[in-house]
C-alpha cells in the first residue's frame, strides 16, 4: 500500500455560524498528483487554507507522515514541508531567477557576503530536476508564465517541499505552456513530491492526475482513481447533476450593424483590423498568446490609443477613455478580474454599482437601499453564493467574484458587451449559467464579443469566429466551419484569410 503523506480527518469549519466544511476527509499519497475538485464555494480553498495554517479548523485532525500536526500558522505548515503556489503568481519581476528562488533564504559566507555562484549552481540543480535549462541570472520579467511557475516551484523545492498545493495554475497559460507545466508536475511526482492540484479544467485533471477528491457544499461528494472516471462523472459529482455539452447558440441575427471597425491599429499590438458586429450576434475572437485580441478590445473600450475608425450604430466614435466607451454603449468584462475588474477594498454591492452609479444616485449621494435591491436581483439571477452585500468582494470565491463583475455590466446595460475569458477560473456549473446569460443577452438584441482560447466555449456560443495571429485577423469562420485543426492553421499564421463570410 502506498505511503500516506497527508491525512485530514473530520475537518469542520464555519464562518459566522454558516458551515463551510462538514466533516471532510482527505488523504494524499507520496508521489501522486491528486485533484481537488468542486464548484466555487464548495470548500476547496477553506480546506487548503487550513492545511496551510492560514485558517484554524473548528474540529478535525491533520496527520503528516503519520504524525499529528497542528498548523497553527503558515510558518508551521511550511516547516512540515508544505508549499502553496497560488493562482496569482508571487514572483518578483525585477529580480533574477536565482534571486526569486532564494528570496528571504539567501546564502551568505562568514563575512555576510552573498554566495552568488553557489546560489546559481543550486538554482540550476533545482530547475534541472524539472527538465529546465533556464539561466539563473535571467530576469523574471522576461519569462513566459509557465517558466514563472517553474521558478515558484523551484523555490518550494529549495526547502525540500514534500507537498505542493497548486491552485488553478494554468489559468493564464497557453496550451504549450500547460503541457510544459504538466511535464514538470510529472517529473516532480516521479521524484517523490506529492501535488494537490486544484482546477476547474477537467480535461487537464484527466490528463495529469492520479486520484481525485470532489467536494460539494462543504462535504465529500466522491473520490477515486482518475483512470476509472470521466469528465461527465466528475461534473455530476461536482454539480449534483449532469451538465451536458449542449449548445447555447441561438442565432437572432439581424442586418442592423451595431459595431463597425475599420483600419484599426495600435503600435505592435494589432494592425489594420476590420470587422463588424450585428445586433443579436455573438462573435468569438481566438488565437494563441500574443495574438493581440485583448489589446484590440482594450482599445475599443478606450483603454489604449489607436488609429483608425470605430463606428457604433453608424456614428463615428473617438474612444480615448472607458467613460466615453460606456457612454457610446460599450461594456467590457476584462480578464484577470483581480487586477482589472474588482476593487478589493470595496464591498460586493459597491463593486456591483461601479459602472452605473447614476442608477443609484439620490440627490448627491448613493442610495444604499437601491444598491441592496440590485444585489438581491442579481444574486437570484446569477446564483451568487453570498448573503451579505456589505462583505468585501475578496471574501467571495473566484467564481462568485466573476458573477459580481458580470452583474456590474448587466446593470450598466450597454448595447455591446465584450467578454474577455468570461469563464476564467469558473467551475463547470457556473460556466453553464454564464453561457445561458450570454445567449439570453444576444436574444435581447445585445451585440456580443467573446474572447477565448477554449474551442468548446467558442463552439457552444458563437455565430462567427475570428482567428488572430500577431495582431491581424487571419481567418473568419462561420459556425459550421469551426474545428480545432483549421483554427490552429490560422492561429499560427500557416493559413491566411480566405474569408468565409
Amino acid at each position: 500500500m502506498a505511503e500516506k503523506v497527508l491525512h485530514m480527518q473530520g475537518i469542520e469549519k464555519a464562518f459566522n455560524g454558516v458551515p463551510v466544511l462538514k466533516g471532510v476527509h482527505f488523504s494524499l499519497q507520496k508521489g501522486e498528483i491528486h485533484a481537488l475538485l468542486g464548484e466555487n464555494g464548495a470548500g476547496k480553498s477553506t480546506l487548503m487554507n487550513i492545511l496551510g495554517g492560514i485558517l484554524q479548523p473548528d474540529a478535525g485532525e491533520i496527520y503528516m507522515e503519520g504524525q499529528r500536526a497542528h498548523m497553527s500558522e503558515p510558518r508551521v505548515s511550511q516547516q512540515t514541508g508544505i508549499r502553496f503556489i497560488h493562482q496569482e503568481l508571487n514572483a518578483v519581476a525585477d529580480l533574477t531567477v536565482y534571486e526569486n528562488i532564494f528570496l528571504g533564504a539567501e546564502w551568505t559566507d562568514r563575512f555576510g557576503f552573498l554566495r552568488v555562484d553557489d546560489m546559481c549552481r543550486r538554482t540550476e540543480e533545482l530547475l534541472g530536476k524539472m527538465g529546465s535549462n533556464l539561466h539563473p541570472k535571467s530576469m523574471v520579467r522576461d519569462l513566459e508564465p509557465s517558466f514563472k511557475q517553474m521558478v515558484e516551484i523551484a523555490r518550494a523545492l529549495l526547502t525540500d517541499a514534500k507537498l505542493i498545493i497548486m491552485d488553478e495554475p494554468t489559468t493564464a497559460l497557453t496550451n504549450y505552456e500547460i503541457e510544459h507545466l504538466m511535464d514538470t508536475m510529472r517529473t516532480l511526482r516521479d521524484n517523490g513530491v506529492s501535488i494537490i492540484y486544484i482546477s476547474h479544467k477537467l480535461k487537464e485533471v484527466l490528463n495529469v492526475c492520479d486520484r481525485y477528491t470532489v467536494l460539494r457544499d462543504g462535504q465529500l461528494a466522491g473520490n477515486g482513481l482518475v483512470s476509472e472516471t470521466n469528465e461527465e462523472e466528475l461534473t455530476r459529482l461536482m454539480v449534483g447533476k449532469s451538465v451536458g455539452n449542449e449548445s447555447y447558440h441561438c442565432s437572432t441575427l439581424s442586418n442592423d450593424i451595431t459595431l463597425e471597425v475599420r483600419k484599426l491599429s495600435s503600435g505592435k499590438w494589432f494592425q489594420n483590423v476590420h470587422f463588424s458586429l450585428a445586433r443579436g450576434e455573438i462573435v468569438g475572437f481566438t488565437g494563441l498568446a500574443g495574438d493581440g485580441r485583448t489589446e484590440l478590445f482594450e482599445s475599443i473600450f478606450g483603454c489604449r490609443p489607436y488609429s483608425g475608425e470605430i463606428r457604433v450604430k453608424g456614428q463615428v466614435q473617438k474612444l480615448r477613455h472607458p467613460r466615453q466607451a460606456l457612454q457610446a454603449g460599450i461594456g467590457l468584462v476584462p480578464k484577470n478580474r483581480k487586477e482589472n475588474a474588482i476593487i478589493k477594498d470595496m464591498s460586493i454591492k459597491e463593486n456591483l454599482s461601479l459602472a452605473s452609479l447614476e442608477h443609484f444616485q439620490k440627490n448627491l449621494l448613493i442610495d444604499g437601499k437601491k444598491e441592496i435591491e440590485a444585489f438581491e436581483r442579481y444574486r437570484g439571477l446569477l446564483s451568487i453564493k453570498v448573503s451579505d452585500p456589505d462583505l468585501p468582494i475578496v471574501s467571495l470565491s473566484g467564481g462568485n467574484q466573476q458573477k459580481v463583475v458580470l452583474a456590474k455590466w448587466l446593470e450598466a446595460d450597454p448595447d455591446i458587451l465584450i467578454f474577455d475569458n468570461p469563464t476564467q477560473g469558473i467551475d463547470v456549473g457556473a460556466k453553464s449559467e454564464i453561457y445561458q446569460i450570454i445567449a439570453e443577452l444576444a436574444k435581447q438584441g445585445k451585440a456580443i464579443i467573446v474572447l477565448s482560447s477554449e474551442l468548446p466555449e467558442i463552439m457552444r456560443l458563437c455565430d462567427r469566429v475570428m482567428v488572430m495571429y500577431q495582431g491581424e485577423i487571419t481567418g473568419t469562420l462561420t459556425r459550421d466551419q469551426v474545428n480545432e485543426e483549421l483554427i490552429m492553421l490560422y492561429a499560427t499564421g500557416v493559413k491566411k484569410e480566405e474569408k468565409a463570410v
